[in-house]
């Protein structure tokens, strides 16, 4: 049995789409949150790549220096900017959230025409057309960059005007490629999957990372032998780099579990440490 932690870290509340998943399905596990959340840190998507690996080592580093057993990068544009290089620096087992919904896309599109709405950072990353392309090189891949979405959707406010118009906005050119499945490229998005999914009609399947990456987490703690036991009550708690009551008010309504006392970390701390 290994006690310790398991860390998932995002640049706000997108990433709890991911813990709430693993606390479903790990119940016996503790878990850390870190939420990236300083105004001049957040959102990741529209950074350049370099600042967004450089924030990504940093929240990383931080993370293992408490004790994390396992990292969950929640975070699209941080997979994509920065997953390969935090892999070969730190032991610990690091799991990001591109590979599984490429896969799950394969798998459900019919039409063989994927839609990916993301960050500006991650859509020129290009890794979900590259994974998509290993696993069926005939499958047409359109990506629109999203924003706007980000920013709305952290504020709290998922059934505003706003919101509502930039999404169908953003979706409109993937209804016009004819896409029978689309990637919600960044773990904000399934914040509002009830409003995308009326936007692009039932017989377009939404894809989310959430699910595969808590089978992931799963397997990866069965092989390498550190799980809890089963019968125990795990916990879990809460770090970001912004105000710590907004941070609280906000991943609350999103959680829908009473939320600990959050902990602010010092965006200058993280700096100095890496």
């Amino acid at each position: 049995m290994d006690t310790r932690p398991i860390g998932v870290f995002d640049s706000g509340v997108g990433g709890l789409t991911v813990l709430h998943e693993c606390l479903v399905t790990l119940p016996h596990e503790d878990f850390i949150y870190f939420g990236d959340s300083a105004p001049e840190r957040f959102p990741y998507g529209t950074k350049p790549a370099a600042t967004i690996r450089r924030y990504a080592h940093e929240v990383a580093q931080h993370l293992i220096e408490r004790d994390v057993k396992l990292l969950v990068v929640a975070c699209n544009s941080a997979t994509a900017a920065a997953l390969p290089d935090l892999q070969r620096e730190f032991t610990v087992p690091l799991i990001g959230v591109i590979t599984p919904e490429a896969h799950a896309a394969v798998q459900a599109t019919r039409a063989r025409r994927v839609g990916v709405m993301a960050t500006e950072a991650t859509v020129a990353s290009g890794r979900y057309p590259a994974a998509i392309g290993v696993l069926d090189a005939g499958v047409e891949v359109a990506q629109v960059a999203c924003p706007e979405l980000v920013p709305l959707i952290q504020s709290g406010d998922v059934n505003g005007h706003d919101l509502h118009d930039a999404a169908k906005r953003y979706a409109e050119p993937l209804k016009q490629a004819e896409v029978d499945t689309v990637i919600l490229g960044c773990t904000h998005y399934p914040l509002i999957r009830p409003m995308l999914q009326r936007i692009f009609g039932r017989e377009v399947t939404l894809i989310t990372s959430a699910e595969e990456i808590a089978r992931e987490v799963a397997a990866t703690l069965e092989r390498r032998g550190v799980g809890n036991l089963a019968g125990r009550e795990g916990s879990y708690r809460f770090l970001c780099t912004g105000d710590e009551q907004a941070f609280q008010d906000v991943a609350g309504r999103f959680l829908q579990l009473p939320l600990t006392e959050v902990e602010r970390v010092d965006p200058a701390r993280l700096e100095i440490a890496a």
